[in-house]
């Protein structure tokens, strides 16, 4: 074998090994968060949280014994400027889940609520008197290593 194949060769198995040394990175991917920005529309805050503390925490629950969400939260914003949220509903999932689990556990909401998806969106219309969602956020916790 000659030098130059050898150089070339070496060249090459160091290429190869660099993608395995890029993947070892600081960080691993984390929890995956959604932050739902909720503002209340006038006289409607104590039924809006009423709402929140039934049917909505009841969803929660049930994704937590499932072992789909870790943990939920209802953020109150003190003092919002224009046009910011009153409330920030934030709940933290394990992972990204597959359109099969997510079918799976739509269906199990389904019994709890005893109400199917076209049920479920129209009393999602109806919830419009009582807030305006201005805005959602999906975000992955990178944990540092």
């Amino acid at each position: 074998m000659s030098l130059k194949t050898s150089l070339c060769a070496a060249a090459a198995a160091l290429a190869l090994t660099l993608p395995a040394i890029a993947q070892d990175s600081s960080y691993k991917p984390g929890s995956v968060w959604f932050f739902s920005n909720i503002q209340v529309e006038p006289g409607q805050y104590e039924k809006y949280l009423d709402y929140l503390a039934s049917n909505w925490k009841k969803v929660q629950e049930l994704g937590k014994r499932e072992g789909v969400i870790l943990s939920y939260h209802v953020l109150s914003v003190n003092a919002p400027r224009k046009d910011e949220p009153d409330l920030i509903l934030a709940v933290e999932l394990k992972d990204y889940r597959s359109n099969a689990e997510q079918q799976a556990f739509q269906k199990k909401i389904e019994a709890l609520l005893a109400a199917d998806a076209h049920k479920q969106d129209t009393a999602a219309g109806e919830r419009g008197v009582m807030r305006k969602l201005v805005g959602n956020m999906e975000l992955q916790e990178l944990v540092l290593k």
